[in-house]
């Protein structure tokens, strides 16, 4: 398996290459969680995996309710679809709490404290009130919870991970906090072996070719919580060793992944870089770049040619005008500036009246 065949695979199975979604709850149910603490940039996510989407259609989902961000898999901001909440929730909350204890002891938040603040968050926004991390840690302070900033992220990211809050409809530029139960229907809840298949089986489906090591870093399960998903995959998934690596993919259809050259511009954290713990597929040779590449993927902005990355790029969104800058790792052919100037122009498409960059 070459690094063509790799990231030509990643791309259709992440829906990049050819998008086949038309609103965004599809593309995140799909994905099953998709990194977004940068949200502007995580709205363009969603974005690249849609057919003729706009910025303001995942922003209309987001408020509705259709997708979700919480805090979920590794401790940072997901989104996620209301079906796989619940599930996710408690299969990857143990792992973020253990990872968060050191926090919760600097701050004295016990078991007793965080019981009192879920008290008082659950009697703010009960009745479908939708508030922001402002106003409910006014509720707090009153009730004598006096923390800092990070204090306050750690008591707001618990409530999250016990499945009590989630995201509610912003407030102009404002995110706000709704209750999981007013916002999310009801479902039946998954066993561990359950979730831990069901989690393997979209995981390999959305991102392959991959690895198990790939899968422990993005869902920050165990090696061996990995292994009993992995081990359940149906029989139709590939296990393929390539230089003492197994990578794990469902087959496609071969004429599917045949597509024309292609560029996109490539938000922060993105799942087509963040999904994986190896990365190298999709690097250029080094003898190939000539300019710096500055931060390092895939936690900067780039510019994705064929599935390899070919330089970065910034937008300044002022007055309703979209100004994008790139910065090339070598110099474009004029076949190169054309495909990638499409991917500009599809990326001002998708912001169209926004004013967030």
């Amino acid at each position: 398996m070459t690094d063509t065949e790799i990231i030509t695979q990643r791309l259709y199975n992440q829906h990049i290459s050819v998008p086949k979604f038309n609103t965004p709850q599809e593309v995140v149910t799909s994905m099953l969680a998709m990194q977004a603490q940068e949200y502007a940039m995580a709205r363009w996510s969603i974005g690249l995996r849609l057919i003729n989407a706009k910025d303001s259609d995942v922003e209309k989902a987001f408020n509705e309710g259709a997708i979700l961000r919480t805090h979920v898999m590794r401790p940072t901001w997901h989104f996620v679809s209301p079906a796989d909440i619940r599930w996710l929730l408690a299969l990857t909350a143990p792992r973020v709490h253990a990872f968060n204890a050191y926090q919760y002891r600097k701050y004295g938040l016990d078991s007793h404290v965080f019981t009192k603040c879920n008290d008082i968050i659950i009697r703010q926004l009960e009745g479908r009130k939708h508030l922001t991390r402002t106003a409910l840690n006014v509720a707090l302070q009153q009730q004598g919870i006096i923390t800092d900033t990070i204090g306050l992220s750690c008591i707001m990211m618990q409530a999250e991970l016990d499945g009590i809050i989630c995201s509610g409809p912003r407030e102009g530029k404002q995110f706000t906090y709704a209750l999981i139960d007013e916002r999310v229907p009801h479902a039946s809840p998954l066993s561990k072996e359950e979730a831990l298949s069901e989690m393997a089986h979209r995981y390999f489906t959305s991102r392959g070719p991959a690895t198990i090591q790939d899968f422990v870093w993005w869902s920050g399960l165990t090696m061996k919580e990995a292994r009993v998903g992995v081990s359940n995959l149906a029989p139709y998934f590939i296990h393929k060793k390539v230089e003492g690596q197994e990578y794990i993919y469902a087959p496609i259809n071969p004429e599917a992944v045949n597509h024309p050259n292609h560029s996109l511009l490539l938000p922060y954290y993105d799942e087509y870089g963040i999904a994986y713990k190896n990365r190298d597929a999709l690097f250029l040779p080094k003898e190939k770049i000539v300019q710096n590449m500055g931060e390092t993927f895939p936690f900067s902005r780039v510019i994705v040619l064929d599935g390899k990355i070919v330089g970065s790029w910034q937008c300044t969104i002022r007055n309703k005008s979209i100004e994008v800058e790139i910065a090339p790792y070598y110099e474009f052919s004029e076949h190169e500036n054309s495909i990638i100037n499409a991917a500009v122009q599809r990326f001002k498409n998708f912001i169209g009246d926004s004013d967030e960059d």
